[in-house]
């Protein structure tokens, strides 16, 4: 069930590859079904969508809309999503990757002379 679900989500975000919100909040669910993969079926509901699931956000953020900002913390979009999908409990505090580390990198004019 684990591995339908990631096909499923993977298949999503392969037909929105221009819409970062679709690529992120699919990154997100990956990395939650494979940490808890009793997710997984809940993930591959009928009908649930990641889509829909940002029409969720949309609307809750919608409610805390200041003028013409709307703004969710991570945790709160994310647990916007898990919501939306049944899921219980809340969105790590690790909802996005870790950055990852630069490597140095050092050049002086005079290497190019």
């Amino acid at each position: 069930m684990l591995d339908q679900a990631i096909e499923k989500i993977r298949d999503e975000m392969a037909k929105a590859p221009n819409n970062t919100y679709v690529q992120v909040v699919g990154d997100f669910l990956l990395r939650h079904v494979t940490a808890h993969p009793d997710d997984a079926a809940k993930v591959l509901a009928e009908g649930k969508t990641i889509a829909k699931s940002l029409d969720g956000m949309s609307k809750e953020a919608s409610k805390q809309k200041s003028g013409n900002v709307a703004v969710l913390t991570d945790a709160q979009g994310f647990g916007i999503v898990l919501k939306y999908f049944g899921i219980k409990g809340k969105a790590s505090a690790r909802a996005t990757p870790a950055p990852q580390a630069v490597t140095e990198f050092n050049v002086s004019l005079d290497d190019f002379l």
